[in-house]
């Protein structure tokens, strides 16, 4: 097991599910968990599966790459979570996050596209 991996889903983890004001026995059920492994997920002593990783994307509302820590390496803050906004979606962060990876071109193409789409 990857324990920096695992410690850093759990930190993500626990800091989504505070902002929502969620408990970890509400929680657990809904990714498909008992509230104890899901307490064990949060303390980085395991990593999830793929779908569960994917329900607790869906579940506490936050991107894949938040939960597994690479918006956090691409903005040179390892190990602490990104404060989205409040008007971020979970749509509009992983676009940022794709978008940062195009060079000028495929970017200036994006912003033709999405300036088409808002008229």
């Amino acid at each position: 097991m990857n324990e920096e991996l695992a410690i850093t889903i759990g930190r993500t983890a626990r800091a989504a599910r505070e902002e929502q004001g969620l408990t970890q026995a509400e929680v657990g059920p809904r990714v498909g968990l008992l509230s104890t492994v899901y307490s064990r997920l949060e303390r980085g002593k395991m990593l999830p599966s793929v779908p569960t990783l994917y329900r607790l994307c869906t579940e506490l509302k936050v991107s894949p790459e938040d939960l597994l820590g690479l918006t956090a390496l691409v903005r040179g803050r390892k190990g602490q979570r990104p404060r989205p906004r409040e008007d971020e979606t979970p749509a509009l962060r992983r676009l940022l996050y794709l978008a940062r990876k195009l060079d000028a071109e495929k970017l200036e193409a994006l912003l033709h596209v999405a300036t088409v789409l808002t008229r």
